[in-house]
């Protein structure tokens, strides 16, 4: 495993940062409303299969008690 100094370092982080291709304002807001919704669609889709899996389970364990 070679060494590297401390400075080398420092100098291969700041370059690789500087490639990084950063987000705008309007991205990051975008892809922030998308998680809301998506998260919002998925609470209301497991809530769906919540009620229909206990109304299913009630109906059955109602013909049998």
């Amino acid at each position: 495993m070679a060494t590297i100094n401390p400075v080398q370092f420092i100098q291969q982080v700041r370059a690789e940062v500087g490639k990084v291709a950063w987000p705008n304002r309007r991205e990051v807001l975008l892809t922030t409303v998308m998680v809301f919704v998506m998260a919002a669609l998925m609470g209301l889709f497991f809530a769906l299969v919540d009620l229909l899996i206990r109304t299913g389970l009630n109906g059955i364990l109602g013909m049998f008690g």
